[in-house]
């Protein structure tokens, strides 16, 4: 797996110093409220985790599984909803925890859907922010690192399944994906 990577962008001590930070000023801002942390399923996971352990204060977890990419690289600008919430939103504090703001497109449906639902706060936490490939502007409340427009894999990114257990994030190589 290792060999496939161009270039890595953030070690794992780099992710690691990050996350604390946006765990200790979501921490600040949620004071004396409690948190439904809604996953993105399968990307956020490993973020998910490891913000939801920074973060002091009551924390209740949910997660969605939706994708505008499936096995591409590019996003096909449909959103299709796997798996919806369990829990009911309504007069929540949401905070939707993503892998990668791409796109935007996923984020556009997902976060009027979740204000529709009654939720009384809908914030947005991204590990990595790629604004280059926006079509659709987001709100992003807890950016982690903004990147170049190039294919990332690793700390739960994948690629075609691949690559999420890397401890880093690196550029995935061209001809990896380009075959």
């Amino acid at each position: 797996m290792h060999q496939d990577i161009k270039e890595i962008l953030f070690t794992e001590e780099q992710i690691a110093a990050r996350v604390r930070e946006l765990g200790a000023q979501i921490t600040k801002d949620y004071a004396g409220k409690t948190i439904l942390m809604c996953g993105i399923l399968k990307g956020a996971v490993t973020f998910f985790t490891d913000l939801a352990r920074c973060i002091d204060g009551p924390v209740y977890f949910d997660f969605m599984s939706c994708s505008s990419y499936g096995s591409s690289t590019t996003s096909s600008g449909v959103l299709k909803i796997r798996k919806d919430l369990d829990n009911d939103v309504k007069d929540k504090d949401v905070l939707i925890v993503e892998d990668i703001i791409d796109t935007g497109v996923t984020l556009s449906h997902l976060v009027p859907m979740l204000q529709e639902r009654g939720a009384r706060s809908v914030k947005l936490a991204t590990l990595l922010s790629k604004p280059a490939r926006r079509q659709v502007e987001v709100p992003v409340d807890y950016n982690g690192f903004e990147i170049p427009d190039a294919f990332v894999v690793g700390y739960g990114l994948d690629y075609d399944s691949r690559y999420r257990n890397l401890p880093y994030i690196g550029i995935l190589k061209e001809e990896v994906y380009s075959k």
